[in-house]
């Protein structure tokens, strides 16, 4: 599958499908060219999928439509992703009618955990939409620094992909979020007894959510930018959110754009970014 005006694109097959609960499948993709994805190898590591027969009738560029999801695992030249399966979506309709050889783009991996090498905590919160990217992290941080889980999931057995530590704090919400019930995860980053020294915080999971949890850190507790690694997956308002985005998305990549042109790092940019949006109450 090749994506017209799209550079540094990998095509990749699905060679191995496996259903590891009622809304996780794992799926694996043998990646044709594999160095030329040129992952960054960090575990929260993600990649663009472009998914065939796919294209939005309203979308001038006629381009297939694509979606961003972490690496859970590489295997030689195969990357392994768990899609987390909604009850609609590009993505999930895709991913339920997926058989052996299908075709699909990967494009512009990228990633974010990248903790202070002086911080003596860490803090990973996550939904399910972000629990591949946090196994990941359990499986291959290799620190001394203290590690706390907040895991908001739809039910406790989804905790069961989630690695072992005994050196791992694990708080659980089941049956919260998730797109089926209030989201809890900034109330119980709140009530998060903070331990002595500096910390970090990563967060993968709904997007007010993430506001919720970087303004709590950066407020209360005096974080700068390098403790934190805030990142929204998913919107609860998805629909009004992209019909929104498209009228002011010049406008607010120039955000993004002029930040860098400052020198400003690409954490400061995507602040600023999500600071922008939330002034046009996106």
């Amino acid at each position: 599958m090749n994506i017209p005006g799209i550079e540094n694109q990998s095509t990749a097959r699905v060679s191995k499908v496996e259903d590891l609960g009622e809304r996780l499948r794992r799926i694996t993709f043998a990646v044709d060219e594999f160095e030329t994805l040129n992952r960054p190898g960090v575990p929260d590591e993600a990649v663009g999928i472009y998914f065939p027969d796919t294209v939005d009738p309203l979308d001038p560029s006629g381009l297939p439509q694509g979606r961003n999801y972490s690496i859970r695992a590489v295997e030689g030249s195969s990357v392994v992703i768990d899609f987390v399966l909604h009850d609609r979506g590009v993505a999930t309709t895709w991913a339920r009618g997926v058989a052996v050889g299908d075709e699909v783009a990967l494009v512009m991996p990228r990633s974010w955990y990248e903790p202070p090498a002086d911080a003596a905590w860490q803090l990973l919160v996550a939904d399910l939409t972000g629990l591949p990217a946090l196994a990941r992290i359990l499986e291959e941080a290799d620190t001394d620094a203290e590690l706390h889980v907040i895991l908001e999931v739809d039910d406790k057995d989804s905790v069961n992909h989630l690695p072992h530590r005994d050196d791992v704090k694990v708080t659980v919400s089941a049956g919260t979020g998730n797109g089926h019930a209030q989201s809890v995860l900034g109330d119980l980053v709140a009530a998060f007894d903070v331990p002595s020294g500096r910390g970090y915080c990563w967060f993968a999971g709904e997007a007010s959510e993430s506001r919720s949890v970087r303004k709590h850190f950066r407020k209360n507790h005096g974080f700068g930018t390098d403790q934190l690694d805030v990142l929204g997956y998913w919107r609860v308002d998805a629909e009004r959110y992209e019909k929104r985005y498209a009228e002011v998305s010049d406008e607010m990549y120039a955000v993004y754009q002029r930040a860098i042109d400052e020198g400003k790092s690409d954490r400061v940019a995507r602040i600023e970014f999500d600071e922008a949006l939330e002034e046009l109450g996106l």
